[in-house]
């Protein structure tokens, strides 16, 4: 099978993985960087590397290269996600080093409308069954799109990570089953709206006059 789309979702451990937006290159070393740090919490202290520790190991690492001469930040936006002894974490990691923590967020291009989805229904995310977060996922993914575009198994992956679950990446005809679960479903109401500002914003364009028409001066002398 020919891919349409670069791989952006890379395995870490057991328990650990990212997504990258960015320059793929960079997100290699990082990642490489967080298996190296995985492997020696198991060497040294006998247990996996706490999600909190792996992403501010890298924080650390990148911020370092903001502040030396001749050396620059790193070309790519990562999200961390990850299951230890605390519970499930998601963090999002930016170029200049800094780290959030989310219910959940999305990043790259065209990510705003998947953010204002999942700012609308994250407060069911705590209670959701696996089935449900994968579908709110996807549906979050899907209100990125053009409206003549669709997901399908050639531009679509999904990772899963969790308690006595190993993280795992869904993709290519295993990914198709869970596509199907959003036939039923319409675009969600957050990119309606923002389709129909778009639509409003071109409108009042055309409607402006043309450079030299007439104006109103509503100044007093």
């Amino acid at each position: 099978m020919v891919r349409s789309y670069q791989k952006k979702l890379i395995r870490i451990d057991d328990h650990l993985g990212l997504a990258l937006a960015g320059l793929a290159p960079d997100a290699r070393i990082l990642s490489n960087y967080l298996r190296s740090q995985s492997m020696t919490s198991k060497l040294v202290y006998d247990r996996p590397l706490p999600v909190s520790r792996a992403v501010y190991s890298i924080a650390d690492k990148a911020q370092a290269n903001t502040q030396q001469y001749g050396r620059r930040p790193y070309g790519v936006g990562l999200l961390i996600v990850g299951y230890d002894e605390t519970g499930p974490h998601l963090y999002e990691f930016q170029p200049s080093g800094s780290v959030l923590e989310y219910y959940g967020t999305a990043i790259g291009a065209r990510s705003q409308a998947a953010r204002t989805y999942l700012e609308r229904s994250y407060e069911s995310f705590p209670d959701a069954t696996l089935e449900q977060l994968v579908v709110h996922g996807l549906t979050a993914l899907r209100d990125t799109l053009a409206q003549d575009k669709e997901l399908t198994s050639k531009n679509t992956s999904v990772a899963v990570v969790g308690k006595d679950t190993e993280f795992k990446v869904i993709e290519d005809d295993q990914i198709i089953p869970w596509l199907e679960k959003l036939d039923s479903t319409g675009r969600s109401q957050s990119q309606q709206q923002q389709q129909q500002q778009q639509q409003q914003q071109d409108q009042s364009t055309s409607e402006q006059p043309a450079e030299g028409g007439e104006s109103m001066d509503t100044s007093q002398e």
